[in-house]
């Protein structure tokens, strides 16, 4: 009798243990809005830029999004010099050329049961054409832009980032893109007698919108 006491407490003690022991139930995943707008605020090697998106969610891993940016692109020969009165000048430079892409596009999300929803990375890809504007050096910049060429170049971006946070209704957001487009004909000229064809550009680009 002693040992059966003995048993069943230890037996006793083990069930316990497991029940004590168990996993809590896993969190069941957030539920975001299907569509989503906002504004991308773009830092690169060519300056500051703006533009804006709209994302629609197909199913939790894969969304569809078309974007449209404005940006100025720069020769990587490109070198600023100051002068004595703090303008900054470049040497042998004959236009501003800047970039708009009208991008259409897919991203896709990564580790969706691996990562809480607090944290959503992506990886992101989009084709489309792009508008390329010149205006002249020499001239002030507002006032160059009556003397604006234009040209079409077809391209796209391929790129990696996340949007943070469990809120339903605002986007927040970080993605790295680079940028490739190819001009038919003559190019662009940045710099005189440098001919730009192909024309790529990395920007880190900050995501703010709302979710709907």
């Amino acid at each position: 009798m002693k040992y059966l006491m003995i048993i069943l407490l230890s037996s006793f003690s083990l069930l316990s243990a497991q029940k004590i022991g168990e996993m809590a139930p896993e969190k069941p995943n957030e539920n975001f809005p299907d569509n989503s707008w906002g504004v991308d605020i773009m830092f690169g090697e060519g300056g500051f830029g703006l533009g804006t998106f709209y994302r629609q969610q197909f199913n939790r891993d894969l969304t569809g999004f078309i974007d449209l940016s404005f940006s100025e692109s720069k020769d990587d020969k490109e070198i600023e010099y100051i002068d004595y009165f703090g303008q900054t000048y470049v040497i042998g430079k004959k236009n501003r050329v800047f970039l708009i892409p009208i991008t259409l596009g897919v991203q896709y999300r990564l580790f969706a049961d691996d990562i809480t929803d607090n944290l959503r990375p992506y990886i992101n890809a989009g084709v489309g054409p792009s508008v390329v504007l010149t205006t002249p050096y020499e001239k002030e910049f507002f006032n160059a832009f009556g003397d604006t060429q234009s040209k079409i170049a077809v391209g796209g971006y391929v790129g990696f980032g996340a949007n943070f946070g469990l809120s339903k209704n605002n986007l927040v957001g970080i993605n790295m893109r680079y940028y490739y487009s190819v001009l038919p004909g003559a190019g662009v000229e940045n710099l005189e007698g440098r001919t730009r064809k192909n024309i790529g550009a990395f920007y880190i680009t900050l995501n703010l919108g709302m979710m709907y």
